[in-house]
């Protein structure tokens, strides 16, 4: 009678572990696309709470910095930004006896911060569950150690983040528009809003001395004689527009324009209604050519990191030193100025974007990212750019960064929002600031040999 209970219970103890979910303790693999997917949320989200394009650029940078500084602990290849940009002390130190993954760190960290900094955490809180779960299910040693080391980066970049003057910017004056001076920006329509983020240049940049550090030339001094320089760029905004609307389909021109709109608050008007269409800032359409670059080339996840990281600062840094010069010349948009003294019914192909025109954010931010891009993934890098599919708008081909920059760039003009200055001048301008992050902010250990030498 013993022996057969015992064996009865022998039984069902055997099935009882049987129906047990096994145990699973493989190593957690992190790949560039769980980065990729993490952004193109954080883009979605910062699409519908509708940032503007320099509190964006922020939202970009801090994230990926936290992550490059992970993996620049345990990949040689990489050099810590810590003494290289603006008040960046090192990160604490990660214990390699306790069941760290550095990537997964590195994710959680970039996770942690972006969630932070976007308003709908709700939305994002939907993706990061789902990969919390899998990576715990696959290993939860594994994960709770990498988790606990990644928020602390993440705390520490934190606490970097919130000396930047962000907070201070929040609570100081709006714009005051001076109407006394025919030569400064007046609001636009439809919506005539105020002018955004009058105090960007308080922002601390990332590797910039400061925003001044390449004040463009000054714009052609106002005039309105029809001989001046001034009224001549004015004058060529409005034929060129006539000219590349002429046929009533859509030319080359304005579909350069529509491409590079990147306008994440286009309001419209039907009747006695007013509502808005929202598109990717600039900075993020930048960040998706990036995402282009990384994936053609097969990059692994410490080179998807650095190139984030890398074209993030550049953009950055460009909108703080454009956003200084607009606020200084402060100078009025070409739709203003034409349909006061040349034709009352002209409206340019783009709605004009809410701040001063000079220099164009466009063609800093897009002369900066082509710079950094470019010293990443060389010159000549052919690539097929899909960033605007979501938003109804067709692939355009390029032969480099730096072509599609001027694309960019000369997409300004031929959309009515700037005068031929701003976008030659600007373009230059966000070059020379790449081509300082490319000088002075060695990210490559080799590079960074090679130049001491």
């Amino acid at each position: 009678m013993f022996r057969k209970v015992s064996a009865l219970m022998l039984l069902l103890i055997s099935i009882s572990c049987t129906q047990e979910k096994p145990e699973r303790n493989e190593p957690i693999h992190i790949s560039p696309e769980d980065l990729h997917n993490s952004i193109d949320k954080v883009v979605e989200i910062m699409i519908h709470d509708i940032f503007s394009p320099p509190v964006a650029s922020r939202i970009f940078a801090y994230p990926n910095i936290a992550a490059y500084e992970i993996m620049a602990q345990v990949n040689p290849e990489y050099k810590t930004l810590t003494g290289q940009v603006n008040d960046l002390t090192p990160i604490p130190a990660m214990d390699t006896i306790q069941n760290i993954n550095p990537e997964l760190a590195a994710m959680i960290a970039h996770m942690n911060i972006s969630k932070q900094l976007i308003f709908s955490e709700d939305k994002f809180n939907v993706l990061q569950d789902s990969l919390f779960n899998k990576w715990k299910t696959t290993n939860e040693i594994e994960f709770e150690a990498s988790k606990t080391y990644g928020l602390k980066v993440a705390d520490h970049i934190k606490k970097w983040m919130n000396k930047d003057n962000y907070s201070q910017t929040r609570t100081m004056p709006k714009f005051t528009v001076d109407t006394d001076d025919a030569a400064r920006w007046q609001p636009t329509p439809p919506a005539y809003m105020d002018g955004i983020e009058p105090h960007w240049n308080k922002i601390r940049p990332f590797f910039l001395d400061s925003a001044a550090q390449f004040k463009p030339v000054p714009p052609p001094p106002f005039s309105m004689e029809e001989n001046s320089a001034f009224y001549k760029e004015l004058k060529e905004v409005y034929d060129i527009s006539n000219k590349i609307t002429a046929d009533g389909d859509e030319s080359e021109e304005v579909q350069i324009a529509k491409f590079w709109d990147c306008n994440p608050y286009v309001s419209v008007t039907r009747g006695h209604l007013m509502f808005a269409t929202k598109k990717i800032t600039p900075g993020a359409h930048w960040i998706g050519i990036t995402k282009i670059a990384c994936r053609n080339t097969e990059a692994d996840f410490s080179k998807t990191v650095y190139a984030y990281t890398k074209t993030s600062m550049a953009i950055a840094d460009a909108f703080i030193s454009c956003w200084d010069e607009k606020y200084r010349s402060n100078l009025i948009r070409p739709e203003t100025l034409i349909n006061q003294h040349i034709d009352e019914n002209w409206q340019p192909i783009l709605q004009t974007p809410p701040f001063p025109e000079y220099t164009s954010g466009h063609s800093v931010v897009s002369g900066a990212a082509s710079t950094a891009l470019t010293d990443i993934f060389g010159d000549d890098f052919v690539f097929e750019d899909d960033t605007e599919l979501p938003y109804g708008l067709p692939m355009r081909s390029f032969n480099s960064f730096n072509a599609a920059a001027d694309e960019a760039a000369i997409s300004r003009m031929y959309g009515g929002i700037h005068y031929r200055a701003a976008v030659e001048v600007g373009v230059g301008q966000g070059r020379k600031i790449g081509d300082l992050l490319n000088l002075k902010v060695q990210m490559i250990e080799d590079k960074a040999i090679a130049l001491n030498q």
